[in-house]
């Protein structure tokens, strides 16, 4: 036998009292453009293995060096792929002689999480 629920109240913004917002609020134009840049750059499968690959690492940095085999690109695409990263704000490069070492910057990791959330 089928069973009713009961009908909650509408506010006056058209919400009923049950409903939780989805995210922490709107966003202003400019924080949503500059998320999306970020999330723009994590629509791409190799920068987002490139950045579990890093935070896997000890100490949560990887050479550009140790980066190359394991998603099988040439080391100069590698390094596009991660300018784009550092662009984002989602990692930092460091240059120690020849070879650009990356770190997550993990605030800013948290900052796209907690965009999301409610």
């Amino acid at each position: 036998m089928p069973s009713t629920l009961p009908l909650s109240e509408v506010d006056a913004s058209g919400a009923g009292a049950c409903c939780a917002p989805v995210a922490r609020g709107v966003l202003a134009a400019e924080e949503a453009e500059q998320l999306a840049r970020v999330f723009k750059a994590l629509g791409d499968p190799t920068r987002v293995r490139l950045l579990s690959l890093i935070a896997a690492n000890p100490g949560g940095e990887a050479c550009v060096c140790d980066l190359v085999d394991p998603v099988g690109l040439s080391q100069p695409t590698v390094s596009h792929h991660m300018k784009q990263l550092v662009d984002a704000g989602l990692v930092t490069r460091e240059q120690r002689g020849r070879w650009a070492f990356y770190r997550l910057v993990e605030a800013r990791l948290d900052s796209l999480s907690d965009a999301l959330r409610p």
